[in-house]
C-alpha cells in the first residue's frame, strides 16, 4: 500500500503540483495555487521550493521517473526488439486511455513554452530525446532503417494528440510495420 505524503512535506507539495500542472497548465497556475492545493503555507512552499523553476523541474523529473518505470514494466517481459516496440507502443496506447489523459507531460511543457531554454525544457527536451533513441535503438536491433524509427516515432507523436479511440490503431499499425 502506498504511503500517504504528510501535509506540507515536499512529497506533498510535488504531488499537488504535478495534478495541478498537468490539468491546467504550468503557465496558469500559481504557487499560492499550489499552496493551497498542498495543504501548507507559502513559506514552507519557498521553503522546500524556492521558485516556480525548481518546482517545475521536480515535476518533470518526477514525470520522467514515472514515464521510466512505466516503460521498464512494458519492455520487462517483452522478448526481442519485435515484441519490446509493440510492448512499447502497447503502453504508451494505454496511458493516453486513462481519465483525464491531457497529452505527454514533456511535450506539454514544450508547446506552453516553446521558445525556453531553461531546466525544465532541457529536461522535456532530453526526455524526448532519450525515447526516440530507445525507438531507434529497438528498430536497428530489428535490422530496420531509420525510415522505420521515423514512422514510428511519428505514430507515437500521434498517439499523444489523438483521440484515446484510436489507440488500438497505433499499436496494431506498429505491430504491422515490425512484424513484416
Amino acid at each position: 500500500m502506498a504511503r500517504t505524503p504528510v501535509t506540507g512535506t515536499p512529497d506533498t507539495i510535488l504531488t499537488a503540483a504535478a495534478g495541478l500542472f498537468y490539468q491546467y497548465g504550468i503557465h496558469a497556475v500559481g504557487m499560492a495555487q499550489v499552496a493551497e492545493v498542498a495543504g501548507c503555507g507559502k513559506n514552507l512552499l519557498y521553503r522546500h521550493f524556492p521558485s516556480k523553476a525548481e518546482l517545475v523541474t521536480a515535476y518533470l523529473r518526477l514525470a520522467r521517473r514515472e514515464r521510466e518505470q512505466a516503460t521498464a514494466e512494458a519492455l520487462h517481459w517483452a522478448r526481442g526488439p519485435t515484441e519490446q516496440l509493440i510492448a512499447l507502443v502497447t503502453e504508451i496506447a494505454e496511458s493516453t486511455r486513462r481519465p483525464g489523459y491531457r497529452g505527454c507531460t514533456f511535450r506539454n511543457y514544450l508547446i506552453e513554452f516553446p521558445a525556453a531554454d531553461d531546466e525544465p525544457a532541457r529536461m522535456a527536451r532530453a526526455y524526448l530525446t532519450d525515447s526516440r533513441a530507445l525507438v531507434d535503438r529497438l528498430v536497428a536491433e530489428l535490422g530496420g532503417d531509420e525510415l522505420l524509427a521515423d514512422r514510428i516515432w511519428l505514430i507515437v507523436d500521434g498517439l499523444h494528440s489523438g483521440p484515446p479511440e484510436q489507440a488500438q490503431v497505433a499499436v496494431d499499425w506498429v505491430t504491422e510495420l515490425v512484424r513484416r
